[in-house]
């Protein structure tokens, strides 16, 4: 049976699982749809054509699903979706997409939103993502599993955060982060790969060896990028994880993060 305060806000059309606990002074709009187990905690405002996976806990005064902050939208009908089990602390706040992104904006399973986090229209975040206080993601980024982004981060719009990638706090980041990298700084430069990231996740020496390589040939030998990518692929043939860096930066629109 759902838990629902009687001070809450659910619009009939809304869809609740019935194992979900709304807490007080929550609102719920009427195109939401909440799954088995989700939690609002007291004073949250969940609104839009906004689905909520399984699980996931949502606190005080997130707003979650509000109308995007771009001027050329003009109350059409875009989606946000949300995953299981994430963690959406006080102050979040999450939107839908727009026409002009393809209408969706996608979080996936496992992820922690801290205090204050923004993630704007049209992102796309994957699993087991961590985003620290006051990080803000404008819209259209794209930020790939396992990514680690510290405290007060701020990231341009159609920038991508590759997988396992750690943007150091205060870090303002207006191009690509490769996969399995850390940067830091303003405007963020890479530093090293990600070893701690990778070590969690259980990364053998063999595999760590191997990435540690392709960032060396494509960040510190001072090859162009069609040069090192090649030099990749031809000394480290049979790494999945090194093929994963030069496809992710082969795509780069707006330029990737270079060394110091």
């Amino acid at each position: 049976m759902s838990k629902i305060h009687p001070s809450a806000v659910i619009d009939p059309k809304a869809e609740l699982d019935s194992t979900v606990e709304v807490g007080p002074f929550s609102i719920v709009g009427p195109h939401v749809r909440l799954g088995a187990g989700v939690v609002l905690r007291p004073h949250t405002h969940i609104t839009g054509h906004t689905e909520i996976g399984a699980e996931t806990v949502i606190f005080p005064f997130a707003s979650v699903g509000e109308a995007p902050q771009d001027n050329k939208y003009k109350g059409e009908p875009t989606k946000l979706t949300i995953g299981e089990r994430n963690m959406i602390r006080e102050y979040v706040t999450l939107h839908p997409g727009t026409p002009g992104g393809a209408g969706l904006t996608s979080i996936g399973d496992d992820n922690l939103f801290m205090i204050g986090v923004h993630v704007g229209h049209d992102c796309h975040v994957g699993h087991h993502v961590i985003m620290a206080n006051q990080v803000a993601i404008a819209g259209h980024v794209r930020v790939e599993d396992h990514a680690v982004l510290g405290a007060a981060v701020h990231v341009h719009q159609f920038v991508r955060i590759g997988e396992s990638a750690m943007c150091a706090a205060l870090a303002g980041v207006s191009q690509d982060v490769a996969p399995f990298c850390l940067a830091q700084g303003y405007p963020s430069r890479l530093l090293r790969v990600n070893g701690v990231n990778m070590e969690r996740r259980g990364f053998g020496p063999e595999r760590l060896k191997d990435i540690q390589r392709a960032f060396r040939i494509i960040f510190r030998q001072g090859l162009r990028p069609h040069e090192a990518f090649a030099q990749v692929r031809e000394t480290i043939p049979d790494s999945q994880d090194a093929e994963r860096m030069v496809a992710f930066l082969e795509k780069s629109e707006r330029g990737f993060c270079r060394v110091r």
